[in-house]
């Protein structure tokens, strides 16, 4: 079903802002002659993240001499602030990491991506990648997009603090509850988590409303297709992710954190478990990694399908770039075989390409793939799937309901009012 995608005044807004070129790297005037430069923006600014970055540009430059690589790595949020300003520039950065799906087709929509039917055709990707990654990257049929790496989200937990306390992975909602009423007995706090970025809020949203509501329902929620008032989605915020707030399942003052600033009530032994995406590698001390370890989000129904977020990253190329043609080698370079499963040994990232020896992976990198094949249902992040304001508007409320869980309803009106409007 094709989604009904409207330019809303904000997102035109944003669009029209005027362009911030002293955000991209080298400046224009390095570039603006130059032929052989290829200006790439990037939001892999978490530490492990960044080295690797930088191994596969200086890995590109060393077979490329004549070619110089302006890499300029931007801490993400900062990153998807500026991205409207970066597409629209009369002198766009030529490369642009992003997220497949929706987000990446707000952009296709809006004619600000070049078309890379050619380099598909070129690498033969359509043989190396599976249709669900070729229909993440394309929009109307036309892919703008290379996807390179993914990753899942489960409950990453301290083993010792299980051990220690005679704990072991939940699989039921009732395990997982009392799983949560030992730790808290105890002295430790459940989760862990930081909200100052909105998006961590939504993980938890995505999960409740997959296992209460089924992955069905929660895709055309993002659709724009069900609306916030359904009395389903009241069940979800009333009876399962309210109980989890009020009990004192989560540490204190949450906005006060970013994720990564969250890790350490972890480390310390104050927190047993958080919910995130398996990029909490990138940021979780290497001394405590060993003791890292994670689990499926719980079934509350076991008649309902499993859904799981598996997101996906690549890169893409702003259809005004000055060099279309180096910054597709640049990206095909970026997308091969041999750089995804460099990416795979060196960051723990799931590579794309289906050639990828899994003899090369790790013990949590195949469990990793299990649960993700083990899903019914592979759905990308509340922000990726659907409509960009919308995330935004939902990010809010999902904030919002964190420091007033009793204004449920009221919340929920809102977001109604917001997704017949964006929708519409």
């Amino acid at each position: 079903m094709k989604r009904n995608r409207k330019l809303v005044m904000a997102a035109l807004t944003l669009l029209l802002l005027p362009a911030a070129p002293f955000l991209f790297a080298g400046g224009q005037q390095e570039v603006e002659d130059e032929k052989n430069v290829i200006v790439y923006n990037s939001f892999l600014s978490d530490p492990d993240a960044r080295v690797v970055d930088e191994a596969l540009v200086e890995m590109y430059q060393d077979r490329n001499p004549h070619v110089t690589v302006v890499h300029s790595i931007v801490a993400h949020e900062t990153y998807k602030d500026a991205l409207p300003a970066y597409l629209r520039a009369e002198n766009p950065p030529d490369v642009l990491t992003w997220m497949a799906g929706e987000t990446m087709r707000f952009y296709a929509e809006r004619d600000l991506l070049l078309d890379l039917t050619d380099l598909w055709a070129d690498e033969s990707w359509d043989e190396d990648y599976t249709e669900g990654f070729r229909e993440l990257s394309s929009y109307e049929g036309v892919p703008y997009f290379v996807p390179t790496n993914y990753y899942w989200w489960a409950v990453y937990y301290q083993k010792s603090v299980f051990e220690e306390h005679g704990l072991e992975p939940p699989e039921t909602w009732d395990e997982f509850l009392e799983v949560c009423e030992t730790l808290k007995a105890n002295g430790v706090t459940p989760f862990t988590i930081g909200t100052r970025g909105r998006w961590t809020a939504g993980g938890w949203f995505d999960i409740l409303n997959m296992r209460v509501n089924g992955p069905e329902f929660h895709m055309s929620l993002m659709d724009g297709n069900e609306s916030y008032n359904d009395p389903r989605v009241l069940d979800v915020f009333e009876n399962y992710w309210r109980p989890l707030i009020d009990n004192g399942y989560f540490i204190d003052d949450a906005a006060a954190y970013s994720w990564s600033e969250a890790i350490p009530f972890m480390t310390s032994g104050e927190a047993a478990m958080f919910l995130m995406g398996d990029f909490i590698r990138d940021a979780y001390p290497a001394e405590y990694e060993d003791d890292l370890g994670f689990f499926q989000f719980p079934i509350i129904d076991p008649n309902i399908p499993v859904g799981i977020d598996a997101p996906t990253d690549g890169f893409m190329i702003p259809a005004n770039t000055r060099n279309p043609e180096l910054a597709k080698d640049f990206v095909a370079f970026m997308g091969s075989l041999e750089a995804q499963e460099y990416m795979a040994q060196e960051l723990g990232r799931l590579g794309t390409h289906s050639k990828i020896d899994r003899s090369i992976l790790t013990e949590s990198q195949i469990q990793g793939i299990e649960l993700v094949e083990s899903a019914d249902v592979v759905a990308q992040f509340y922000g990726r799937d659907t409509h960009d304001e919308m995330q935004d508007r939902g990010y809010d409320a999902f904030v919002e309901f964190w420091e007033n869980t009793g204004d449920a309803q009221r919340i929920l009106d809102r977001l109604e009012e917001d997704r017949v409007r964006i929708f519409q």
